[in-house]
């Protein structure tokens, strides 16, 4: 069933297992001042307890942050956005939500993963990174206090089409460059935060200098073997993945317009997932991963949701 849920209803749709699609966010006839990057940038940014390597490249790292308490620990995926691109943002983008959910008794597994602007990545380097990174947590995530039975994942902005193409990457043909060894990962959900899940979709709505201008990098040129370059990088391809994915956007969001939330939301559906779109009144893309914030405090709900017992 898919669900498209204002904030404000959200508090009360989480207690039941069903909210009626026609709770919408209201429409405004003008935007209210949103947040920058230099809004959340400038607060004191805390610190991960560990990081630690998946391979032997230094974009190849994980930071841990670990609940106080004995664990072991429900953890998140964390994947951060920057248009794929390196020179826009790291995984420190993400500190603050990972700080709040440490807080909140969640392990947060934070990954660095080679952009397209870096040697190696692109197609296939960043797909296989991210695949490596979240093979570490599953293979050595019980030897640094995690629950490795309870995963959820969450990627804002680009990190929202990897964190999504994650949990489908099962349907992968075994051809294809970035199938690697055929690794599957279970996550209770996924929340596609901001996301550019569709490629295709994204394409054409996003900022150029976000995806048009390096989507040949990212999705790799086509060739006669290989004519559709989306089969196996664009997350609406590769469903139904088995876990549910939930997309939440802000309703003033330019980098993610909410109606990519929508789209590809309608696009697991169809195909036989589980899907649900959030819509966050008065939301930019800034907002969805900045503690304190309507937007994130719903998003930390639902991964506080599918993590519990």
């Amino acid at each position: 069933m898919q669900f498209r849920t204002s904030v404000m209803a959200f508090f009360t749709c989480v207690s039941f297992a069903v909210c009626s699609a026609n709770e919408v966010s209201p429409v405004e006839t003008s935007p209210p001042e949103l947040m920058t990057w230099p809004d959340l940038l400038s607060r004191d940014r805390p610190e991960p307890q560990m990081s630690l390597s998946y391979g032997p490249l230094h974009q190849q790292v994980v930071d841990l942050w670990q609940p106080d308490g004995e664990g072991p620990h429900p953890v998140v995926l964390m994947v951060h956005g920057g248009c794929w691109q390196k020179a826009i943002a790291d995984r420190t983008l993400m500190n603050y939500a990972a700080e709040d959910l440490r807080q909140r008794g969640l392990a947060v597994w934070n990954i660095e993963y080679r952009g397209v602007d870096e040697e190696g990545g692109g197609y296939p380097g960043t797909y296989l990174d991210v695949t490596a990174a979240t093979e570490a947590l599953f293979e050595r995530g019980g030897e640094v206090g995690l629950d490795t039975s309870r995963v959820a994942g969450i990627g804002h902005s680009a990190g929202g089409h990897l964190v999504t193409w994650l949990a489908a990457r099962g349907q992968l043909p075994t051809e294809s460059a970035v199938y690697g060894e055929g690794q599957t990962f279970e996550f209770r959900s996924v929340v596609n935060s901001g996301g550019l899940a569709d490629l295709e979709a994204s394409s054409s709505v996003t900022l150029d200098t976000c995806l048009a201008a390096i989507e040949s990098q990212l999705t790799g040129e086509a060739t006669p073997e290989r004519p559709d370059v989306y089969a196996d990088t664009s997350s609406s391809r590769l469903q139904p993945a088995p876990s549910e994915q939930i997309s939440v956007n802000g309703q003033y969001d330019r980098i993610a317009p909410f109606v990519l939330g929508e789209g590809f939301t309608t696009q697991v559906i169809a195909a036989g997932g589980s899907a649900r779109f959030v819509e966050v009144a008065d939301t930019g893309h800034v907002e969805l991963i900045a503690p304190g914030t309507d937007a994130w405090s719903v998003q930390a709900a639902l991964l506080e949701e599918a993590l519990a017992d």
